[in-house]
């Protein structure tokens, strides 16, 4: 209760008592501040500003969220779990769908891509660790290219934008979720799967961490043009959640893997998993919507969802490789 409803409502119990001796003008200006208290009451009711309100509105927000993002991570760990197969086969049906998510938002902002070439990648792009040639990545790019080529010089409607946009989409959603598939890919056992779960772990772990922290302390905007939400206090937060579960995977020498790589990969993939977020954030910002889909309550998109993983994964892939794990 604010400072100005705790005073109306003692004005009205201290006029109470004054209704026996101090005639009809008493009463009637206790009856006036009841009312006046009321009413008060019901405007910031209609606002949504009572603490009641609040709070059971960020309680079922949180339920609702979790729940959601409970039933993704166990989609995501089964597969984990079976394989290599079923893993880039999740991954890339997640990627297609984020690609359609984007190519959406673009066309929401005036922009013509093709979605057969560039959902078509999309859906390739996590499944190249399961060819049997190297290189299969550059394979599929280059086909993207061509077939982006070809589609500008004989469509004269398309221009240099609708290309650019039709070959980023699925480099941006698909090609870094296809490091996830290449993770688990480097080691079908339970090395790659403990590796793999560890990767994708710290960066729900920094999410996490980080709306948590953010929601009940976070002070310090982050980034308030483009996500008023994010605060330092989270940022922070999510940086301490990702690198202690790498500590963990660095305690177990989960594939060779030693502490100071481990706590270096950590807080690298929190950072990079942050400009993720960001980055979508802005697109969003730029094409005038607020979530990029609605396929999962709570979250919004699917892409919503997956942004911190792209690029969190894609670095994660990176100095793994670097360190020599993989």
């Amino acid at each position: 209760m604010s400072e100005q409803e705790r005073s109306d409502k003692a004005q009205v119990q201290n006029a109470a008592p004054n209704t026996r001796v101090g005639g009809g003008s008493t009463l009637e200006n206790s009856i006036d501040r009841l009312e006046r208290f009321r009413a008060s009451r019901k405007a910031r009711f209609d606002e949504g500003a009572l603490r009641g309100q609040k709070v059971r509105g960020w309680t079922e927000k949180l339920i609702l969220r979790t729940a959601t993002g409970v039933l993704y991570a166990v989609i995501i760990i089964g597969c984990l779990y079976f394989g290599r197969i079923p893993t880039s086969v999740v991954i890339s049906a997640m990627a297609w769908l984020c690609c359609s998510e984007f190519f959406r938002m673009a066309r929401s902002a005036g922009r013509m891509p093709n979605d057969a070439w560039g959902l078509a990648a999309a859906l390739a792009y996590p499944l190249a660790p399961l060819l049997p040639i190297s290189h299969s990545m550059l394979l599929v790019t280059a086909l993207l290219l061509l077939g982006c080529a070809v589609w500008y010089v004989w469509t004269p409607r398309a221009n240099i934008s609708d290309v650019a946009i039709t070959a980023f989409g699925p480099i941006y959603t698909s090609m870094a979720f296809s490091c996830i598939s290449f993770i688990r890919a480097s080691d079908p056992g339970w090395g790659g799967f403990f590796l793999t779960l560890g990767v994708m772990g710290s960066v729900w772990a920094n999410d996490s961490a980080a709306y948590l922290v953010g929601s009940r302390l976070g002070k310090h905007k982050l980034a308030p043009r483009i996500s008023p939400n994010k605060s330092v206090e989270g940022f922070w937060g999510g940086i301490v959640a990702s690198m202690a579960v790498w500590a963990l995977m660095g305690a177990f020498k989960i594939q060779g893997l030693t502490m100071p790589h481990a706590l270096l990969t950590g807080a690298f993939v929190a950072f990079t998993s942050v400009v993720g977020d960001l980055f979508e954030s802005r697109i969003k910002r730029g094409v005038g919507v607020k979530d990029s889909g609605d396929i999962m309550p709570g979250h919004g998109g699917l892409l919503d969802r997956s942004d911190s993983m792209l690029f969190g994964g894609m670095t994660a892939y990176v100095l793994l490789h670097i360190g020599g794990i993989l």
